[in-house]
């Protein structure tokens, strides 16, 4: 994937859907609350340092992303779940190469998503079930203690992280391979995923 420097060289790389994006781009820096910066390697918009918008490219769309998309009313019903049953406060709205932007529409949302924001209004994250250590990784940590702190010492969604991607593999070769390489990431103290952070 290629790594961006700017928005502008973000949008220029995909002239397929230039047009779009820079409408895209236009309503969101119409708000005087908005910041324009680049995460992710994608265009996001932020008000107050809070994430709150952001706009991408797909092979056959380009996508709004709100954030904290569960609190808007969504009355023109556009709004899609990414990761049914798992993403919780995130939604986006998708535009295909013949569809037209509603542009005072998309208007209406982006508003309501900045005024949640300086509101200070957030998704009320739901706890998910609790995920059983696999074993591979509960009899690594009983006989490390090292590896056993420095376990303990990551943050709850840290450990939720490493535990899931070791658990989902079907194969005990591969979930001990997955515990290989994650064992170095614990002992450094990092997340499985910080580095997309």
């Amino acid at each position: 994937m290629k790594k961006f420097t700017s928005v502008e060289q973000y949008i220029q790389n995909f002239p397929e859907w230039e047009e779009k994006l820079r409408l895209l781009q236009r309503i969101m820096l119409d708000n005087a609350h908005v910041t324009e910066t680049l995460k992710w390697n994608i265009p996001v918009y932020t008000v107050n340092g809070k994430n709150v918008l952001g706009i991408g490219t797909f092979k056959t769309h380009v996508a709004i992303w709100f954030f904290h998309g569960a609190l808007l009313n969504d009355e023109a019903n556009v709004l899609v779940n990414a990761q049914e049953g798992k993403t919780q406060a995130m939604r986006h709205w998708k535009f295909a190469a013949a569809d037209e932007i509603p542009v005072d529409l998309v208007k209406n949302y982006v508003n309501e998503a900045v005024q949640n924001q300086l509101k200070d209004k957030t998704v009320a994250f739901k706890s998910s079930q609790t995920v059983e250590i696999p074993a591979v990784l509960a009899s690594a940590l009983s006989e490390n203690d090292k590896l056993k702190a420095a376990f303990e010492a990551l943050s709850n969604y840290k450990q939720k992280e490493y535990i899931e991607h070791i658990a989902s593999a079907k194969r005990d070769v591969t979930k001990q391979n997955r515990l290989d390489k994650s064992i170095p990431m614990i002992l450094a103290g990092k997340g499985l995923n910080d580095k997309y952070r």
